[in-house]
């Protein structure tokens, strides 16, 4: 047991130390250090979100899209002149009612037309040396549906009422052409020639040949030939003339004194060839047979 003594001693012990106070938190350069960080993180995020601010108000940041590219209900709607650098895919483009679309390049402009294998069926590009157009068919038509040119690999369809060849040499056909009228604009001349070739004309029921107000010419170098096989060959005029015919010269013998005839019979040698000789009382074409000979 703790004498009286005692403990009064660890009483006086006790009262006699004072109580300790401990400080918690940052104190000196660590607190100025501590605020100096948070001064620069708060200029920090002014900066960030004013720079945010201008870039929505350069780039034009709205609700419905950025600037002149809309987004609406059907997809994109841009407007003003656009610049792709990369390959633009899209379903379907189309200009504003009533406003033209424009394709600029500094090269060329390509459409092209896959399938599921990314195999090409169709192109068409245009260029600064042209446009070349690849596919199987090409078709033009009017507004009513009406077909005005069609090219495959079997034909070439003219659809139009009237084909025009606006060309000083005319069209140049490499191979036969059908049609049921040819027929040059009023005015003008229709020449059908063939420079180094044959030129002909076949029909079934016949041909026909009319000028209304005008002359018909048909000239060759060599031999000008009207041929029927089966019916005859008709020259229905007021007059006919025979240019040129050779003249036959009859022997002198059987020559008449006197003046010379200025009237001439025609007459035919047995290979057809006609040939002139001065009229007489009779025939005279067995005495001037000599161009037969």
């Amino acid at each position: 047991m703790m004498t009286q003594e005692q403990c009064t001693h660890r009483n006086n012990v006790q009262s006699s130390e004072k109580p300790q106070v401990y400080k918690v938190g940052i104190y000196g350069w660590r607190k100025r250090c501590l605020y100096f960080f948070v001064l620069l993180l708060m200029i920090l995020i002014l900066i960030n979100l004013a720079l945010t601010i201008w870039i929505l108000k350069v780039m034009n940041f709205t609700i419905d899209g950025m600037g002149n590219l809309k987004i609406t209900e059907k997809g994109l709607r841009l407007e003003g002149d656009s610049e792709f650098l990369q390959p633009l895919y899209a379903k379907e483009i189309q200009s504003k009612p009533d406003k033209p679309l424009y394709l600029q390049s500094s090269r060329n402009v390509s459409v092209n037309i896959v399938n599921s294998n990314n195999q090409l069926l169709t192109q068409l590009v245009t260029g600064s040396s042209g446009i070349n157009a690849r596919g199987k068919m090409f078709e033009v038509k009017t507004h009513s549906g009406k077909v005005l040119f069609s090219a495959d690999e079997q034909e070439v369809v003219v659809g139009a009422e009237r084909l025009r060849v606006m060309g000083a040499e005319g069209a140049v056909f490499s191979k036969s052409v059908e049609t049921p009228h040819v027929r040059a604009e009023p005015f003008k001349e229709l020449r059908l020639e063939s420079p180094t070739r044959s030129l002909l004309m076949e029909a079934p029921k016949g041909i026909q040949i009319l000028a209304e107000a005008g002359d018909i010419q048909a000239i060759c170098r060599n031999e000008l030939r009207l041929e029927s096989k089966d019916g005859e060959i008709s020259l229905d005029a007021q007059r006919i003339r025979l240019m040129r015919l050779p003249e036959g010269k009859a022997s002198i013998s059987s020559s008449s004194s006197g003046t010379r005839q200025t009237v001439y019979e025609v007459c035919v040698c047995p290979n057809g060839r006609l040939y002139l000789s001065q009229a007489g009382i009779g025939s005279t074409c067995q005495i001037s047979n000599n161009v037969c000979l």
